[in-house]
């Protein structure tokens, strides 16, 4: 059996139905190998990045590990971002390149180049990668495989790479003969001491009055959804997802406090704030959840972690030290959580705490009422609202960077059942076209998929109209066009006295995507009038009832106004943008409010705010 026959019979007997490629010279037996597998197929996108993406949204909707093929040189380096994606947002991926013959390779790290396209990718990734090998040997093709699996699925998940030089490739092995990779079974927790820690947790609940729980998207990875909502019901205590777990604690569930962080969404980050006792699960606390000003973050409340990265646990290396670190793996943790509450089931009343929250919660909504009258052109809050209304709540959503990421976190209302993602820790524009692309393959055909992206974002993988067209994949895609950069325009405005280079209409101005669409033969509509809302929920409707690929071109001209939102080095996150009257502002606050040093901080501009005229 030759070894590229024997790496795509393994990647099939791991449920990786699905393989993205990109054909070239160098991984030209890897994909000759699939006509001689009827477990699993490749899907031939346009672009490297197009299809890394595509294999991480592949991934999410699976829960599996998503897998791509590309060439060597130009091939793998353009995987680095995607490769990032995959390993700040915990991302079990395997990414295999071909390598040129390795007899043709420097002989050592002083000489540049000696066989085309030759590169090191393995040094290029290896920081962003939990491993990285070439394979030197076709005998270690075996353990290297099983070893990659192995390192991209345990502990915090993430991507790993393979690289096989061409005459690796096409050498022939005898697959009984091969040695294989032990795993390591040994535990890294500490039962003993988690249970400790659970106890004192379950003493610290008894004498707060203010307290939240905090979830991040390790809880998603552990499985652990079900009994984290169970817990919830438990505790009857707020909950409050970061970014990468919208999905998990959603709208419509009954303990669900808001959404928190420099764009704090729904109650302006007024409950998480006001906390006595914090106990995060899963969450790496990102500087999109502290702001700029680290130490106000929960600021008067006793902080409980919960994280398998041992390194995120060391409070020498957290922004923001945590009183307790758990060591755990997130089901692991609650699963005894749940058993010690039962033996403990004395605890306080948290109900008027609860209502509080929901107060907030409610009050400060992004979404308002105002959004919805009359506009020349629709209010892309207002559209987002009303297209999370009309989902269906097993459906998919992915969204994009920039702009419309925050338009969409803050007015996409969750229903529980839904997926809803984007990549966050590195957030690069045009990924959700690509990675919905994946995901609408990997969904069920009931699923409808639906990613929102930016007209900016969308320029950039654009080709991967092609990849729909060729697989017919029906993915739905929304283009939220303010004919700019809007988060960029919006930045470059607030700290550059209206200000604003290289980002629309100087530097930046989007082609008629409906003109591009009908090219590629996939249907178009465009929704351009904000006169009737009544009107655009129909065309959500027509759009979300469409069988096949399809494309909206959604006008919102030039609207980049994302409140609410920090601006400012030394503002906590309680306080955002547009302030509230000090007098409101302090009636919601329960803890000491913060004494600036030198004030609010305003944008040095501040434009005509009226819509649509």
């Amino acid at each position: 059996m030759k070894v590229s026959d024997y790496i795509v019979d393994y990647l099939a007997e791991q449920g990786i139905e699905d393989i993205f490629v990109v054909y070239g010279a160098a991984n030209g037996d890897l994909i000759d190998a699939f006509t001689r597998n009827e477990d699993t197929r490749y899907i031939a996108v346009m672009h490297e990045q197009g299809g890394g993406f595509a294999a991480e949204g592949w991934a999410k909707v699976k829960n599996e590990m998503g897998a791509m093929i590309v060439t060597s040189g130009p091939g793998g380096m353009n995987l680095v971002t995607p490769i990032g994606n995959c390993f700040y947002d915990s991302v079990p991926c395997l990414f295999i390149t071909g390598q040129i013959n390795s007899k043709f390779m420097r002989p050592n790290e002083s000489i540049r180049q000696i066989g085309f396209q030759e590169t090191d990718i393995v040094s290029i990734v290896k920081p962003i990668t939990k491993y990285a090998k070439m394979v030197e040997q076709p005998e270690d093709i075996k353990y290297e495989l099983e070893k990659a699996i192995y390192e991209a699925k345990s502990g915090r998940p993430g991507p790993v790479l393979l690289d096989i030089p061409i005459n690796i490739q096409k050498q022939q092995i005898e697959p009984d003969e091969l040695l294989g990779f032990d795993e390591d079974t040994t535990s890294v927790y500490h039962q003993g001491i988690i249970r400790h820690q659970v106890r004192q947790f379950i003493e610290d609940l008894k004498s707060s009055e203010r307290p939240c729980l905090m979830i991040g998207g390790g809880v998603r990875l552990s499985g652990a959804i079900d009994e984290l909502l169970e817990l919830g019901r438990e505790l009857k205590i707020p909950m409050f997802p970061t970014w990468n777990a919208l999905d998990v604690v959603c709208d419509d569930y009954e303990y669900f406090g808001g959404r928190i962080g420099t764009y704090g969404g729904k109650g302006r980050n007024f409950g998480i704030q006001n906390s006595d006792l914090l106990l995060a699960i899963g969450s790496r606390i990102p500087g999109r959840i502290t702001g700029g000003n680290i130490h106000s973050f929960a600021r008067e409340a006793k902080k409980y972690m919960v994280d398998v990265d041992k390194a995120g646990l060391q409070p020498k290396l957290q922004q923001v030290p945590f009183d307790v670190n758990i060591l755990s793996d997130a089901k692991d943790f609650i699963q005894m959580l749940r058993a010690e509450l039962k033996v403990h089931p004395n605890r306080p009343d948290f109900s008027e705490w609860m209502t509080e929250v929901r107060y907030w919660r409610d009050k400060y909504d992004p979404v308002t009422v105002d959004m919805f009258n009359p506009t020349k052109y629709p209010h892309p809050y207002a559209f987002t609202r009303i297209l999370s209304e009309e989902m269906k709540s097993n459906d998919i959503f992915c969204g994009d960077c920039g702009g419309n990421i925050v338009v969409t976190n803050h007015s996409f209302e969750t229903k529980t059942g839904q997926r809803y993602f984007t990549n966050n820790g590195n957030s690069p524009m045009g990924f959700s076209f690509a990675a919905g692309m994946g995901a609408a393959i990997a969904a069920d055909k009931d699923q409808n998929v639906v990613c929102v992206i930016g007209d900016g974002g969308f320029n950039m993988n654009i080709q991967e109209l092609q990849t729909l067209l060729n697989y017919d994949v029906p993915l739905k895609t929304i283009i939220m066009n303010n004919h700019i950069y809007g988060i960029t325009k919006a930045f470059q405005e607030t700290n550059f006295e209206g200000r604003a280079e290289a980002c629309g209409p100087v530097g930046y101005n989007p082609p008629n995507f409906k003109d591009i669409v009908d090219a590629y033969k996939i249907p178009t509509m465009v929704v351009d009038d904000g006169s009737d809302y009544n009107k655009v929920r129909e065309q959500i409707r027509e759009f979300l009832d469409h069988d096949g690929p399809i494309v909206m071109d959604l006008n919102c001209h030039e609207y980049h106004s994302y409140n609410p939102k920090i601006i400012g080095w030394e503002t906590p996150i309680e306080d955002m943008y547009p302030y509230l009257d000090e007098d409101e502002f302090n009636s919601n606050m329960y803890i000491k409010p913060i004494e600036y040093t030198n004030g609010r901080f305003y944008p040095s501009f501040t434009r005509d705010e009226e819509w649509g005229e």
